[in-house]
């Protein structure tokens, strides 16, 4: 069991020093003091652009990978075989205090030619299905809406309907009156997605303009609609971008602590606020349009994404034991435990694949078969574990002029390994993805 230095990463939309969750776990980890500045992700893997480290007493610290290409038993030889000798996940923590922007993640074949054309951009060529589970309350937006509910929008919104013109419009409203064929039903939304994504600078500033003008005043005499507050909301963040125009083409999703999203490749969505532990397949791979002061890729992002509409579903886990609630995407990369032991109680792990454990709340001790070596931790503390290494977790309890505190919380601990299915194939766990 190696205990990780894991890498934080300062992008502008992340939460102010120590009101980010992020910010908190990495001056609890590092012992350094929390800056006035975004602490946006906390990085836990072997990806180039946030490295984690070993922390060892015997030796100066190591990159995991390195670690990794050394001890290659401790990945497990399905990892190992199917993943050439890479981790193939990447873990984190996202402390989001304004929106992300309006993105998706390519596939493995896009990826590789966006990495050949672009690798300034595109660093690597690897495809990044993630999953989000939220700490806090979350918002997003995920997918594509209905085409009835696109349908609304069209003849509720003027300023939409003028952008995507009158043959357009009329083609989403007849899809979400009648319906259509699937194949029909996506051609249409990707022309008028691509015909809004790719307006000139000129005409979304003055819509955008035009639209938060008749909100503000509309709001003085009757309720604005969810989607309604959120344009005036994100229009202030991001003043004259389409993003905004955005908002009544995808689902507004809000998220409970506890609950999750996966998302798959070619799928369009942008996170808004709240904290979140997010895994994905080792990549950084984003195509955005939207929302951003980075790259965008308009074009390459229109082209490549299913047109699917539907709201997305909402995993709550899966209990596979007593104290784990096991969140399994249809991606054999990854899996996310949610374990939480009260004080006094104990917890076996099974470990098959090889995982990382990040401490989020409460002290406890893990202690490892195979060595009978005990290890005390705490918020904040982030481990590796091998594969195939069998781990008792303990909660303990702080001790505080000889007396026990009644209030501690449960110990809880947040796990990235490999997806279950690939150990036990016919396994059914909590499956679900835009």
């Amino acid at each position: 069991m190696l205990r990780l230095q894991c890498a934080v990463q300062h992008y502008d939309w992340g939460r102010i020093g120590s009101a980010s969750e992020v910010g908190r776990l990495h001056a609890l980890a590092s012992g350094d003091a929390v800056e006035d500045v975004p602490y946006a992700e906390l990085w836990m893997g072997t990806h180039a652009s946030g490295p984690s480290r070993v922390v060892s007493e015997e030796e100066s610290e190591v990159l995991l990978k390195d670690w990794l290409d050394t001890h290659a038993g401790a990945l497990g030889q399905k990892v190992l075989e199917r993943w050439e000798g890479e981790l193939p996940y990447l873990f984190k923590v996202l402390s989001v205090a304004k929106a992300l922007s309006i993105q998706a993640h390519p596939d493995k074949k896009l990826a590789q030619i966006l990495h050949e054309k672009n690798p300034q951009n595109y660093k690597d060529s690897n495809h990044k299905p993630e999953m989000a589970l939220a700490l806090t309350p979350f918002e997003a937006l995920c997918g594509f809406v209905t085409p009835e509910e696109l349908k609304h929008a069209v003849e509720t919104v003027p300023e939409l309907r003028s952008v995507l013109g009158e043959t357009t419009s009329e083609a989403l409203i007849e899809i979400g009156r009648s319906g259509a064929d699937e194949d029909e039903a996506k051609r249409t939304l990707k022309e008028a997605y691509t015909i809004l994504m790719t307006s000139s600078n000129d005409v979304v500033a003055s819509t955008v303009s035009n639209l938060v003008t008749r909100l503000v005043r509309d709001k003085q005499v009757r309720q604005l609609t969810e989607k309604e507050e959120l344009v005036i909301r994100l229009e202030k963040q991001y003043p004259a971008d389409i993003g905004v125009l955005s908002i009544f083409f995808l689902n507004y999703l809000r998220l409970a602590p506890g609950e999750a999203v996966c998302l798959a490749a070619n799928e369009p969505h942008a996170y808004l606020s709240g904290e979140i532990v997010e895994c994905m397949a080792t990549s950084d791979n984003v195509v955005r349009a939207g929302f951003t002061p980075k790259f965008r890729d308009t074009d390459t992002l229109c082209s490549m994404l299913t047109y699917k509409q539907g709201v997305p579903e909402v995993l709550t886990g899966a209990h596979v034991s007593a104290f784990t609630t096991r969140y399994t995407p249809p991606f054999d990369e990854f899996e996310v435990d949610r374990i939480e032991i009260p004080v006094g109680a104990s917890t076996e792990f099974e470990n098959e694949g090889p995982s990382i454990f990040l401490c989020y709340e409460g002290i406890g001790a893990i202690a490892q078969s195979d060595t009978q070596s005990v290890t005390c931790i705490k918020k904040g503390d982030i481990f590796f574990v091998p594969a195939a290494q069998k781990v008792e977790i303990a909660a303990t309890a702080e001790v505080d002029q000889d007396l026990v505190s009644l209030n501690q919380p449960p110990l809880q601990i947040y796990r990235a390994g490999i997806n279950s299915c690939l150990y036990h194939p016919h396994h059914i766990g909590t499956v679900g993805c835009l």
